[in-house]
């Protein structure tokens, strides 16, 4: 959509078209734009009309449908947030569009004075050859003893982040569900997780019905920058 000025009688004979935000947890050079068309382009003002508001209605759904848990899951409980800032190393993960050809991929939180969390995800691009990086917010759903979450790294849309299993005694190891069951993460402090604990958590995640033989396993040869 360009920065031009429209006139509201200009702006009746238009229609608003919007394609779905399909991820809103992805890249935001990823996203899909909002385009304005001409009468021309479209059937006039009722057409317009419903446009608008199933715009409107998927956005509304899209803020406060992507933040839940998907049913059947439960996030960990007595959660200590303070215990889980640092930094994580993802060793496993179900495939997904803005992800997608990274290894070496790490994610750092920590706490703002709001209270708040900042969010670091980085990564190595195989294809570009290069870092990327990209930062977002991350707030408490329930409470802080609760760990379910919602993340931006887009304005004001948030996705859910949900802690389904976490070492309670040392906080080195946690499994992450995002608002399905086509978002899992298995993450360490580590850039490596033994392998019966990374069988353990995979057997826990195949029972809660995510598709575990689609996992990836995430590699880590890179030193960082």
């Amino acid at each position: 959509m360009g920065t031009e000025a429209i006139a509201p009688v200009e702006l009746i004979n238009r229609s608003v078209k919007c394609y779905p935000l399909l991820d809103l947890n992805r890249d935001p050079r990823q996203f899909q734009t909002c385009q304005l068309l001409t009468p021309n382009d479209d059937t006039g003002v009722q057409e317009m009309g419903r446009s608008v508001l199933a715009s409107i209605f998927l956005i509304a759904a899209a803020l406060t449908g992507c933040t839940g848990i998907p049913a059947g899951l439960e996030p960990v409980n007595d959660f200590e947030p303070d215990r889980y800032m640092g930094k994580w190393y993802e060793i496993a993960r179900l495939d997904h569009s803005f992800e997608r050809n990274l290894n070496n991929v790490s994610a750092t939180y920590t706490r703002k004075a709001n209270g708040d969390i900042r969010v670091q995800n980085r990564g190595f691009d195989t294809k570009t050859g290069e870092w990327e990086e990209i930062e977002g917010n991350a707030r408490f759903i329930v409470n802080e003893t609760t760990g379910s979450l919602k993340v931006s790294f887009f304005g004001p849309f948030y996705g859910g982040y949900q802690v389904i299993a976490l070492d309670r005694q040392n906080y080195n190891y946690a499994v992450v569900a995002g608002p399905s069951r086509s978002y899992l993460w298995i993450l360490s402090r580590g850039p490596t997780l033994a392998e019966p604990i990374y069988r353990k958590l995979v057997a826990r995640a195949d029972a809660l019905g995510f598709d575990t033989a689609q996992l990836i396993r995430v590699e880590h040869n890179l030193p960082a920058e």
